[in-house]
């Protein structure tokens, strides 16, 4: 695909150099390590963009056309939406991440909304709003200092069990019924409450936007005889071992996944996954395999987005597990002392609009009713539950999972 704004044979420093959407876009798709700037610096130097995706197997024309819409859309700006705006006589404060392929729409669709409404409900809205490739730590160092819900943010907006239930972070204002969830919405999406799970807060303190899926893409030219992996049971097996890349430089989704591993399988389960992991894919080593040519994954679990990169008629093929895409959901929380001056914001973030900007643009299903999220209903979601949630220390469960993982990984 030919563009006014890349070439296909710029390499990784080059391009990520003149667009920040290309490090945040690369990042998100598996490349890690273009996030650490001493590698960006060096190693990226000597890798072309075509090569990279080349050999994570993502559609060039694809990944190409994303990421040139994403400049495009800035450029057609008439001048740069901020993730961050500042005041301080603020009535709002909203801080949070927002997922890489959406957030330029989000952050447009707000700024809109801002412009028309600021003046109409006379508030004056701060905000920090950062791309998931940058963490979440700046967060956390706030959160762990404060001893007073008073330094919170009137509302949060990320993935993140950790984030939202560790004990330290988040989790600690949960029993000082800090929060309430005022979207008004008495039922979520069919897609997420149904015979099967029911997403929504029964207790009525978290709110959520939507979600992170995570499913497969198999690379069926390194499968060598075994069978098509359909299931988290079958990643767990030993045929995979030492064959998975995994998410871990994505903390939100691959905590998800321990949380969710360890409550159907047990610690043992936990530890398979460690196994299952293919160490020179790990995210520190993820830029180095390119120039190694060392051992491709079998299968890759990414969230659903990347799959559409995919390339049509090639080798890799996304699954989605038969037991249910692991869910990372995309909370919001929002001050219950607030909520009159929050109201109207809320609604926004909650609108169909929104929805479709998640759902549409980016394939983070929306928990909004009125959205079609165009999944069939046979694609079952795994989710963690709200009941152990209640009865774990999520953030101490979360430090166990990884050690258990990170053992196994030492095993193999």
């Amino acid at each position: 695909m030919n563009n006014k704004y890349f070439d296909i044979k710029d390499t990784l420093y080059d391009i990520t150099e003149k667009h920040e959407e290309a490090k945040d876009l690369l990042i998100s798709t598996g490349i890690d390590s273009i996030g650490d700037e001493k590698k960006r610096r060096t190693i990226g130097k000597s890798i072309t963009l075509e090569t990279a995706l080349k050999m994570k197997k993502i559609n060039v024309d694809t990944f190409s056309r994303q990421l040139a819409g994403l400049i495009e859309a800035r450029e057609n700006r008439i001048e740069e939406l901020p993730d961050k705006k500042e005041a301080d006589d603020a009535d709002i404060r909203i801080e949070g991440i927002l997922p890489c392929p959406v957030r330029v729409p989000l952050m447009e669709s707000f700024q809109e909304w801002m412009d028309e409404h600021e003046e109409e409900t006379d508030l004056k809205i701060a905000y920090e709003l950062k791309a998931a490739s940058m963490g979440v730590d700046w967060l956390k160092d706030s959160l762990e200092k404060s001893n007073s819900a008073d330094v919170l943010a009137d509302i949060f907006i990320s993935a993140g069990f950790d984030l939202f239930f560790d004990k330290d972070l988040i989790g600690k204002y949960k029993s000082e019924n800090v929060f309430e969830d005022i979207t008004g919405m008495d039922h979520y999406n069919r897609d997420f409450e149904n015979d099967y799970m029911s997403l929504k807060d029964p207790d009525g303190e978290y709110s959520m936007i939507g979600v992170v899926p995570a499913v497969f893409l198999v690379n069926t030219e390194e499968l060598k005889g075994r069978k098509m992996p359909a299931s988290w049971d079958d990643i767990l097996r030993e045929e995979f071992e030492n064959t998975v890349s995994l998410p871990i430089g994505d903390f939100d989704l691959f905590n998800a996944i321990l949380l969710n591993i360890q409550n159907r399988y047990g610690d043992e389960g936990v530890r398979k996954l460690g196994k299952s992991l293919l160490q020179s894919m790990h995210p520190s080593e993820m830029v180095k395999s390119y120039v190694k040519k060392s051992a491709k994954p079998v299968v890759t679990i990414m969230p659903y987005f990347f799959t559409k990169m995919t390339k049509r008629g090639g080798p890799m093929k996304a699954v989605w597990p038969t037991d249910g895409a692991i869910i990372s959901p995309i909370f919001m929380l929002t001050k219950k002392e607030r909520r009159e001056k929050l109201k109207p914001i809320v609604d926004f973030f909650t609108s169909k609009a929104v929805g479709e900007i998640l759902s549409h643009n980016g394939r983070f299903p929306s928990v909004s009713p009125e959205v079609d999220n165009m999944i069939s209903s046979e694609q079952k979601y795994m989710w963690y539950g709200w009941d152990n949630i209640k009865k774990n220390d999520i953030g101490r469960l979360i430090k166990r999972c990884e050690n258990l993982f990170h053992e196994a990984v030492q095993e193999v």
